[in-house]
């Protein structure tokens, strides 16, 4: 637990986040521009750190600021569960938006429970965070569950079956140069791969395709598009979500197409952040 000091105003922060265009949650959007739109934000080159607390109200704040590689160390350091004080300096703060985009199961010790500031605190011009409902579904319920996906990554690849959905090979006379594109039974997910297939001749906006280490020499993709959303490992097979079925995940074997797609995505991804 720290203290982000804002004038007469602290905030009891209960987590963080970043927003880069090679790392950053779903939840805000496809790609890195549309990330920072939602949180009314210009596209930044560095990209910004959130920082989700509580004022001494109860009230949900997420703090934005341009500190990124703190607030960085801070989340590596409560995943390796140790402990650190994240207090970013006034000066790096960017704005205070109301409420937070994700649902958190923790609260600060000594404030009322988390709640929505008041109605009385001005809040002109800036966008209201919220969590989307987990009884709908849509792009960002979709774009949660590949986040989800990708983090447990083993768990989901332990029980999928994947003997009906290999690939037939390349197709006589393929310019070795150009990955054929990577056939399926589904139409949606033909689609999805077609259009990920394009991002190869036309790149497309920072963070539709986004890379972070596996193990080994493998790397863990997360790609985005209108309607659909895929996680994969460079090393293995890639699994799809679609906007029109919802919370179904859809396994692409790895037959003889997938490794050539996965590696020219890899290829277009940012740094990870």
């Amino acid at each position: 637990m720290a203290d982000v000091e804002d004038g007469d105003d602290s905030l009891y922060v209960l987590t963080a986040m970043v927003v880069t265009p090679g790392r950053f949650p779903g939840v805000f959007g496809d790609d890195y521009p549309a990330a920072c739109a939602a949180l009314g934000l210009l596209p930044a080159a560095d990209g910004y750190g959130l920082v989700l607390g509580q004022d001494g109200t109860g009230a949900r704040w997420t703090v934005v600021v341009d500190d990124v590689p703190l607030v960085a160390v801070a989340i590596a350091a409560w995943d390796c569960g140790m402990e650190y004080d994240l207090s970013p300096r006034e000066e790096t703060v960017v704005a205070a938006l109301p409420g937070w985009p994700v649902e958190l199961a923790v609260q600060a010790p000594g404030v009322p429970a988390p709640h929505d500031p008041e109605p009385e605190v001005d809040l002109a011009g800036l966008p209201r965070l919220a969590p989307p409902d987990a009884g709908e579904w849509g792009g960002p319920q979709r774009r949660l569950g590949a986040d989800e996906i990708a983090l447990r990554w083993a768990q989901w690849r332990e029980e999928t079956d994947t003997s009906e959905f290999t690939s037939p090979g390349p197709q006589e006379g393929q310019d070795a140069a150009t990955p054929a594109e990577v056939t399926h039974a589904h139409p949606g997910v033909r689609r999805a791969l077609g259009e990920a297939h394009g991002y190869l001749e036309s790149p497309p906006p920072p963070g539709r395709v986004r890379s972070a280490f596996a193990s080994g020499e493998a790397r863990t993709l997360r790609v985005d598009g209108p309607g659909w959303s895929l996680v994969a490992r460079t090393d293995d097979i890639a699994f799809v979500l679609l906007d029109e079925e919802p919370a179904q995940v859809l396994p692409v074997g790895r037959g003889a197409r997938l490794p050539a797609l996965l590696e020219g995505l890899a290829a277009l991804a940012p740094p990870e952040s």
